[in-house]
């Protein structure tokens, strides 16, 4: 028997006015969830610590100084350096210099034949064993926030990262505070834009000699003490160096140890008021 052709059903149309209800219904469904999903991030974001600074709710501290700076207890870093308390924490100093920088000093060397004796921030050595040759790397680094604190600090490790991590991190233990004036004759304007009168730093056979400049000479240092002098907080300085100079290391170390004896050498009240002297940051 031939089957007989099947007839499609008749479509039912739904009524219009119900159609325009259901729609409205799922836009306000989607309004809704729209504001909910644009609300989530924004209460993240404001969770989030913003960028540059320390996160002190995730940070437990392992000194009694770290719980002090925690607790809020300890606001000013002067506390702990007029004490001459040792920083065994970095975020100490995360927290109490929060505008803190960090910069990285060129005291090695790249190899190669064109490009060989370029300068670079990773000073490369190699020891030699029975299973071949076991290369490390040494950084330099140096933190300040231009305002009477800087810090030198060098780390050295299998790899460059871990190295440059542990040379910034020392830095800011090594954090100390300077003092700045105005020892220039040709400028005595009593602000603290540059070294209060001439010292000089030692290390190895590297010698920095650092002496007042007027206003607007700048920085006219080796570069990579320049680095030191800016995070320190000095915009004109005259200088002069002896020795093997060459070594990166011992005369940054050099200028260093010559930021050091500004806060060393007694000064008279009197003294203290011609040259504009600032000890620390400038109020």
């Amino acid at each position: 028997m031939p089957k007989k052709p099947e007839t499609p059903e008749p479509e039912v149309k739904a009524p219009a006015v119900a159609v325009e209800k259901v729609v409205a219904e799922e836009e306000a469904k989607l309004e809704v969830e729209k504001d909910v999903i644009e609300a989530v991030p924004a209460e993240e974001e404001a969770a989030k610590p913003a960028p540059g600074s320390f996160d002190i709710a995730a940070w437990t501290p392992k000194t009694s100084i770290g719980a002090k700076v925690k607790t809020g207890e300890i606001k000013d870093i002067d506390i702990i350096l007029d004490a001459g308390t040792p920083i065994l924490e970095a975020p100490i100093v995360d927290i109490l210099l929060p505008n803190l920088e960090s910069d990285l000093l060129m005291i090695g060397q790249s190899k190669g034949k064109f490009g060989g004796g370029a300068r670079r921030i990773f000073r490369q050595t190699q020891k030699k064993s029975p299973e071949g040759n076991k290369p490390s790397f040494g950084v330099m680094a140096v933190a300040g926030n231009r305002n009477g604190y800087v810090g030198l600090g060098y780390g050295k490790g299998k790899d460059t990262v871990p190295s440059r991590e542990k040379a910034v991190r020392q830095s800011k233990l090594n954090v100390f505070k300077i003092k700045r004036g105005c020892g220039s004759w040709q400028c005595n304007c009593r602000t603290p834009h540059s070294v209060p009168f001439t010292v000089e730093g030692k290390c190895g056979s590297a010698i920095i000699r650092l002496m007042p400049a007027p206003k607007g000479k700048g920085l006219v240092v080796e570069p990579n003490c320049a680095k030191i002098l800016a995070l320190a907080g000095f915009k004109d300085v005259w200088s002069k160096t002896f020795g093997q100079t060459r070594n990166t290391v011992n005369l940054a170390t050099a200028c260093v140890d010559a930021l050091k004896k500004l806060s060393t050498t007694k000064i008279p009240h009197t003294a203290a008021e011609v040259l504009g002297l600032c000890d620390g940051k400038l109020k």
